[in-house]
């Protein structure tokens, strides 16, 4: 059996490479290695041998950079939006010359992720309709999850609901084997890999899809995670980010085991945290014992220093708690410039929000700042309550840049962002200059 795996390309005002890989393709892709013959096509793969190397497209010193991109035009809903809209990734062209090339499969499985990106998910269907028409068509992930009526829409043949595989494993005719890693070795030479040390989140933030797509949270096995680990080490890879959730919830049970094992074995990768940590647990030792185990980047979710704001949405850490975090975390030897502050920008509760006194608070602990526009994801309690002004059966609406322009205007945006990129400028440059002292 030929099964190929696909990461689309992404249709948006803005993407950026942040550690972006399929890790959920990639493991379920895994499960099935023993027993079919796996092809790997990820139109995010900046280090793909058909992209030649490219002073346009560099890494970072942390592993990330720009996707190849480029204009296309705007669906009909943002045509008064004065922004361009790009696609992101490898060339349409290349994945049909390499359906030609390398097909025919027998099943193409399809990775989702925003809800409002499925055009490029559209766009490989119809690719693979048109280059290999006998190929059966399976979507997963969070599009696939919080729009399941939509995914179906686009005319693939299995739509898998959240976490539970077992329609999966049936359509395809097999079973999976658990026990076997991710298919990391799809991709030649790989700088970056993905880590999760549990599913879930135990908090309800009241802006956030985890609890739809994770219902409950779930510890991964130690053993396991180590062993992920330790292959992408053999591999070469020399960034793993951690794609949890909640990566410091219960992490004498958790997280600490596994750093300790890390030490103790000495593997020498760098660690990045993109998905929000929650400050609240960043004490002392924490800090220390992440610092010491190769952390690099540190992006804390604190969305607001409104109390009231803070409070009816899910009170995760407060003024007072990420201050005291962010003073573990530069004790502990962390590079403050490295360490940066999520603030939600036009929430629909924007009024008790204080986004632009809360940046300065953030940037007065000396760190910089990452403003999140807001989406109103369905089924969420925030994103239901804009339903009576936009339709959000229609993915397309959950786009972050259309809605915060809608909500928010572009002037207003525009200024917060100018501010936010002078205040960030000023934090490394203060930084460098200590670094010179």
């Amino acid at each position: 059996m030929r099964i190929l795996l696909v990461n689309p390309p992404i249709y948006d005002f803005s993407a950026h490479d942040f550690w972006l890989k399929p890790y959920g393709l990639l493991t379920v892709g895994g499960y099935l290695r023993n027993s079919v013959d796996l092809y790997l096509f990820d139109y995010l793969d900046r280090l793909h041998p058909d992209l030649p190397a490219s002073p346009h497209l560099p890494s970072d010193r942390w592993g990330r950079g720009q996707f190849p991109t480029e204009i296309v035009p705007k669906p009909h809903l943002f045509s008064s939006l004065p922004r361009y809209y790009h696609r992101y990734g490898l060339p349409r062209k290349r994945f049909q010359e390499y359906l030609t090339e390398t097909g025919p499969f027998d099943y193409a499985l399809i990775q989702t992720v925003m809800t409002y990106w499925y055009p490029g998910i559209r766009e490989v269907i119809e690719d693979i309709r048109n280059f290999s028409p006998g190929t059966k068509i399976i979507l997963g992930g969070v599009y696939a999850t919080l729009c399941p009526d939509h995914a179906r829409s686009l005319e693939a043949d299995l739509v898998v609901e959240g976490q539970d595989l077992n329609s999966l494993w049936s359509y395809l005719k097999m079973n999976p084997d658990l026990k076997a890693l991710p298919f990391w070795d799809g991709y030649q030479n790989p700088e970056v890999g993905i880590l999760k040390l549990a599913d879930g989140c135990p908090f309800k933030c009241t802006y956030c899809s985890v609890p739809q797509v994770y219902p409950r949270f779930t510890a991964r096995s130690l053993s396991r995670s180590l062993e992920e680990l330790q292959y992408l080490h053999r591999l070469g890879v020399r960034h793993v980010a951690f794609y949890d959730d909640a990566l410091l919830y219960a992490p004498h049970k958790i997280l600490f085991p596994f750093l300790k094992q890390v030490l103790k074995e000495n593997i020498r990768i760098n660690f990045h945290t993109p998905n929000a940590l929650n400050a609240r647990f960043i004490e002392e030792d924490t800090a220390r014992l992440m610092v010491e185990a190769g952390f690099k980047t540190f992006f804390l979710g604190f969305e607001s220093n409104a109390y009231e704001w803070q409070r009816k949405t899910g009170g995760k850490v407060y003024s007072e708690e990420f201050a005291q975090a962010v003073q573990n975390l530069e004790n502990a030897g962390a590079d403050l410039k490295n360490v940066t502050a999520y603030l939600i920008v036009a929430h629909p509760q924007g009024n008790l929000q204080n986004v632009e006194d809360s940046m300065r608070f953030s940037h007065s602990l000396g760190i910089r700042v990452m403003l999140s526009e807001f989406s109103p994801i369905p089924g969420t309690p925030d994103g239901e309550s804009v339903r009576p002004w936009i339709n959000l059966e229609e993915p397309l609406t959950h786009n972050k840049t259309y809605f915060s322009h809608l909500f928010l205007g572009g002037g207003e945006l525009n200024r917060l962002k100018l501010l936010c990129k002078q205040m960030n400028q000023k934090i490394v440059a203060s930084c460098e200059t200590l670094a010179l002292s």
